[in-house]
């Protein structure tokens, strides 16, 4: 086997190079179709390597690769059969090389940030979620950096509290929870000290224990300080034999300039494919089966323009209010917060055409098409409002500028509709409307694909004057209670001819007996396995703030006086008449809500 010996040789850069390595992660950061380099990128479908690696082979290439000594690429075809030209192994040698390379490299996880609530509530559990499934590779170390002063074991403790074996019930879940806290480990330190991330970067090599090292910064900051954690983390803390890749929480900016600036300050000491831009709706497993639904169901594909669809709405509420987190919304806004990412990016996926391949730029390049296409947003097809006071039951819910940390004469909207529209062949004339809140009757996600009615249709006698009422609706739930149905006319058994509107449904909590990850789970693996498709790229972010920043900027400038709208109610009546105005009525008004 030692003339299959796995080439592991890097071209390093000093540790005190003030930049990251530029593709300092092998192969894995150049040609997709050479990512099995490492345990990162090994497809179930290609090198099985038991429970070595969680199951994702439906989100993989067919085909995996290994480069063996003297450059050759070796791929295995999904037969089995492994050969590249007159080379040729077995798969048990293809599974001894890449458990060979797992064996000779690790992964540090460090979480910027590992005191806030965003760590604590989601980035340890899901990195835990993902150790319980056997997704993590079998060297890993995590680190909690953070300002406040805390020991390894107060980590632990703190951590431990929010950890919990919801994926599965099997017996060693207390077991497990003890492996995975022993592997976590604290580092106190400023965001902008030099100093302190050489001294994290020392810890880390100690772990590491020289093997081939690859290592994931998590930001979970505040965006002010991303820059400097970047530059101290490049020149101190970097991996000078492996990848080094960076993760950014939201928000990215908060207008076209701002948003720029960070960028070009990012991009300073990261190359674009470092940068990993988290937004976690798409990691969302209903959003996840958009394409799915789409590409790979003929019955879908045909509708899915103008000819057959009257209106995509996307909808977005949540039956809290800022429960004393107003002093960063209220720099942001419900727009900024919710609709320019999370929905925009939504309907990027849903409204784009039928990308090359599966591959993470295809698919992108598809989306910024998109975004590109569509049409200025007008001020007259906005709504926005502002949740007030009320009392129900006995029980007064407060309005958004009671909320201490809110100014009282406060104009944030938190609450938007807006009306969007494509202009291409597919989608020309076709509203897209979208609809986020706060402090609404419900808390829900989902996109609701209205089509056309019936041309002609024999059985309006039947069906009464309201026609909206028997048009047929495909709605994808994202949250709660995931799911995916698609309204149909039938007839109400009996002698005479009475028509019902019924629901083809498929529940995923009936369906499927596996509790559904969650989305930092997905987007967790994905940074580590290096797959970018379902994180936003530079100039996809440039094409949204495009579209929503001259609108704000109207907004902002004009000081747009928001209409009130009783906390826990279905929001303000101006989103009714503008959905009258495009002759779309929201699909949540519905009687089958």
């Amino acid at each position: 086997m030692s003339s299959f010996s796995m080439s592991l040789s890097r071209t390093s850069s000093s540790s005190s190079s003030p930049f990251f390595p530029k593709h300092s992660s092998s192969l894995i950061n150049g040609d997709p179709s050479r990512r099995s380099l490492s345990f990162l990128s090994a497809s179930p479908q290609g090198l099985n390597l038991g429970d070595k690696l969680c199951a994702r082979s439906e989100r993989k290439l067919v085909q995996s690769s290994v480069v063996v000594g003297d450059g050759a690429v070796i791929t295995k075809s999904s037969s089995g059969e492994i050969k590249d030209g007159p080379l040729s192994i077995t798969s048990l040698e293809a599974n001894k090389l890449v458990i060979e390379s797992d064996e000779k490299s690790t992964v540090s996880i460090t979480v910027v940030g590992a005191s806030g609530d965003l760590a604590k509530k989601k980035i340890f559990p899901a990195l835990f979620a993902l150790y319980y499934e056997g997704c993590l590779p079998e060297h890993f170390t995590i680190y909690g950096y953070a300002r406040s002063k805390m020991t390894d074991a107060q980590l632990r403790d703190m951590v431990s509290k929010t950890l919990t074996c919801r994926i599965d019930k099997r017996e060693n879940c207390g077991e497990k929870m003890e492996e995975f806290l022993k592997r976590c480990f604290y580092h106190t330190g400023q965001y902008d000290s030099q100093e302190h991330f050489v001294a994290l970067d020392n810890k880390l090599k100690e772990h590491e224990g020289g093997r081939l090292s690859n290592r994931l910064f998590y930001l979970s900051i505040p965006p002010n300080i991303f820059v400097d954690a970047v530059k101290c983390a490049s020149s101190s803390a970097s991996s000078v034999t492996g990848w080094t890749r960076v993760i950014v929480e939201k928000p990215f900016g908060r207008d076209t300039k701002t948003s720029a600036a960070l960028t070009k300050s990012l991009k300073q000491y990261l190359d674009e494919d470092q940068i990993f831009r988290i937004d976690h709706y798409l990691g969302k497993e209903l959003v996840e089966n958009l394409s799915v639904l789409r590409f790979s169901n003929l019955i879908f594909e045909p509708l899915w323009s103008r000819q057959y669809i009257q209106n995509v709405q996307f909808i977005f509420s949540e039956d809290f209010g800022t429960e004393g987190r107003g002093g960063y919304f209220d720099h942001y806004g419900i727009i900024r917060d919710i609709m320019q990412n999370h929905l925009l990016q939504i309907l990027a996926l849903f409204a784009m055409e039928t990308p090359v391949s599966l591959d993470a730029e295809d698919i992108r390049n598809e989306k910024v098409k998109v975004l590109r296409s569509m049409r200025p947003i007008q001020l007259e097809d906005v709504v926005i409002g502002q949740y007030k006071s009320t009392t129900k039951g006995g029980v007064t819910y407060p309005g958004y500028t009671d909320d201490k940390t809110v100014p009282k004469d406060s104009l944030t909207p938190t609450f938007a509709a807006a009306a969007l529209f494509i202009d291409n062949a597919r989608w020309d004339g076709v509203p897209f409307l979208m609809k986020a809140g706060k402090a609404l009757h419900t808390r829900s996600a989902e996109i609701r694909v209205q089509f056309r009615h019936v041309p002609g249709n024999l059985y309006n006698r039947n069906s009464g004057t309201n026609l909206d009422r028997t048009t047929n609706e495909l709605v994808i739930r994202v949250q709660p209670d995931e799911g995916i149905y698609l309204k149909i006319n039938n007839k109400v058994p009996g002698l005479g001819m009475r028509l019902d509107q019924s629901n083809l449904n498929l529940l995923y909590s009936a369906r499927y007996s596996k509790e559904i990850p969650d989305a930092y789970e997905r987007l967790l693996l994905d940074a580590i396995e290096g797959e970018r498709r379902l994180f936003i790229r530079s100039d996809e972010l440039d094409a949204a703030w495009a579209l929503f920043t001259p609108l704000l900027k109207e907004i902002e400038e004009k000081k747009t006086i928001p209409e009130f709208y009783p906390y826990g109610s279905r929001g303000p009546v101006g989103a009714h008449y503008l959905a009258a105005k495009h002759n779309v009525q929201w699909g949540d008004l519905s009687l089958d809500q």
